[in-house]
């Protein structure tokens, strides 16, 4: 991206840029609208064919299914079927016989009658009843018909027609060979008591309304379904989809709640072409295909003319590289020495002598770059300044607070009456100040550091009258390790004054020094009282100690001062479990 934005930032990109506007721009608009209204016209062209084959598909299959009504309503109102399913079992096997007889007849005579009719049959409870062609009474015997979902739809709609879906045929033909039927079936009725006296199903030719189907193109892999108002699939040449609901939560959405006779959809981020028609049924035909097979000679226009708006754009850039070569010469130079300032090479003068702006911006560049080295002496030495005040500012802070403490637990001696014990204090005082003098500047090893600590224990159990164990644990080699002067006193004064003191008792104070990746870890235990969750709270808080007392405030300074980023002080702690200060100093390669 930043490559991006620099390129597009030249001189010679611009012009080149130019350029391309002024070819590309007429070009690019006039192509666009020929593609566009070529785009609409074959759109209109296209779409309005899919429509009329589709109406034209849909006309033919409700021919199928009216005569398939007709010929259910044709046999529903003959008198000699309803006498036959009212009086069959009471009737003499002779006339049992006859009657069979005379239905196959009228049966196969009204099958033959129709092209689109495949086979008819009337069911009676029991296990009996007569049919039209290849009618099995053997498979309807092992069929339990009141256990049949479309058996008490039918029993439901009272003579009213039942369409389901297109399946194998269960009632015909012999073993498992058995012909694909769409079937429509309904209760007979007794015209004068209107009681239901038997079933009545037509069997629509399955293969001739694949056919009707099939015959029909819509694109290369386009295809056509029937389905039910609910979106459930009744017809389709794949058949292990009859029967499932639409999986295409979008296509279905399509079909069931809108109206609209062409629709368009996303499937598995392929674009879709779709149109529909209301069968007579009350069923829809729908057909899918994919948009770009309907508009593939589109795609390949849009093609021709991307093809030639990049031939124009090359020719644009051909020309603009040349002049802009010539010009931005002189600029590049300058933008390469510019970009070794930018480096930190602030001794780079450019020689560029021409007349014209850009040795005016030369000369500029120079001049300003001899004022840069000027002011970075300047800044520079203000900022040693700055530093040494800073730190002489924290040394000299928490240097008057100790002597203070001191000095007063010595006068407190003093006024006691303990004059022998303020001897001894006065001599670890002293030891303690020529531990400190003769030091030159503000970094010690960590060595004397914690000799000065151990010196400090001492005036601590004088003036607390306890006894403090100090245990130090360093890591070889970490005892020359430069640190502020006075880092881990204030540390173990608090330890005492605010661990131990209020539970008037001594205790232990264990200092532990690693160093890790770079890093020396010091680690200060004490098994004192602890610190309360909300002041341990604000010890911690991101932006760094908040309110803390002089001595952890000194800590604090001193890790930004002498140390920077990646240095700092941590403190853990638990109500009657001690406190952990865990300090991190970066040290330098």
């Amino acid at each position: 991206m930043a490559r991006f934005e620099k390129i597009s930032n030249r001189f010679a990109s611009k012009m080149i840029l130019a350029f391309l506007l002024i070819i590309l721009i007429p070009t690019t608009l006039s192509g666009f609208s020929f593609y566009l209204e070529s785009s609409a016209l074959v759109k209109r062209n296209v779409r309005a064919s899919a429509v009329q084959v589709t109406k034209q598909t849909a006309d033919a299959l409700s021919s199928i299914f009216n005569a398939g009504s007709d010929t259910s309503d044709l046999i529903y109102s003959d008198l000699q079927v309803q006498q036959a399913a009212m009086n069959y079992s009471a009737s003499p096997l002779n006339v049992q016989l006859e009657m069979s007889h005379s239905l196959d007849t009228r049966l196969n005579n009204i099958v033959y009658s129709s092209s689109f009719v495949r086979i008819v049959y009337i069911l009676k409870s029991g296990g009996f009843g007569w049919g039209s062609g290849t009618f099995s009474t053997h498979k309807l015997r092992k069929i339990d018909l009141n256990q049949q979902e479309w058996v008490s739809e039918s029993k439901r709609q009272d003579g009213g027609l039942v369409w389901r879906a297109m399946h194998k045929d269960p009632f015909s033909g012999g073993g498992e060979n058995t012909d694909l039927v769409l079937p429509i079936s309904r209760t007979l009725k007794d015209f004068d008591s209107l009681k239901q006296i038997g079933l009545l199903v037509v069997n629509l030719n399955g293969k001739a309304i694949l056919n009707t189907i099939n015959q029909v193109k819509l694109g290369e892999t386009g295809r056509y379904m029937v389905v039910n108002p609910e979106g459930r699939i009744m017809i389709d040449a794949d058949l292990s989809r009859i029967g499932e609901t639409v999986r295409d939560e979008n296509l279905h959405e399509l079909i069931v709640n809108n109206d609209e006779v062409e629709f368009e959809y996303f499937n598995k981020g392929v674009h879709y072409y779709g149109v529909k028609q209301l069968l007579s049924n009350g069923w829809l035909l729908v057909g899918t295909v994919p948009t770009v097979e309907i508009t593939g000679a589109l795609d390949k226009l849009h093609t021709r003319i991307l093809l030639t708006s990049a031939c124009f754009a090359l020719l644009a850039v051909l020309i603009g590289l040349l002049i802009a070569n010539r010009v931005t010469k002189p600029i590049k130079q300058l933008t390469k020495e510019m970009k070794r300032v930018q480096q930190g090479d602030l001794t780079v003068r450019t020689a560029l002598t021409s007349t014209d702006e850009i040795g005016l911006m030369s000369r500029h560049f120079n001049k300003m770059l001899d004022e840069i080295e000027q002011l970075m002496v300047r800044v520079e030495q203000e900022q040693n300044e700055k530093l040494e005040a800073e730190v002489r500012a924290v040394t000299y802070r928490i240097h008057p607070h100790f002597l203070y403490n001191t000095l007063s637990t010595l006068r407190w001696l003093i006024r006691a009456g303990e004059t022998e014990r303020a001897d001894q204090g006065l001599a670890a005082l002293t030891r303690l100040l020529q531990a400190n003098m003769g030091k030159n500047g503000q970094l010690i090893t960590l060595e004397e550091e914690l000799e000065i600590v151990q010196k400090y224990i001492v005036i601590l159990e004088m003036r607390y009258e306890q006894k403090y164990a100090l245990s130090v644990d360093v890591q070889p080699g970490a005892e020359q390790v430069k640190i502020p002067r006075m880092l881990l006193q204030p540390l173990v004064e608090n330890a005492v004054f605010h661990g131990f003191v209020p539970l008037n008792r001594g205790g232990d104070i264990t200092i532990k020094v690693s160093e890790q990746h770079g890093e020396l870890h010091i680690l200060l235990y004490d098994n004192g009282s602890g610190i309360a969750a909300e002041k341990l709270k604000q010890l911690n808080a991101k932006e760094g100690i908040t309110k803390p007392g002089i001595g952890l405030q000194h800590v604090h300074d001193s890790l930004r001062l002498y140390f920077g980023a990646g240095s700092g002080m941590s403190v853990a702690s638990e109500i009657g479990s001690g406190t952990q200060i865990h300090i991190v100093i970066r040290l330098q390669g």
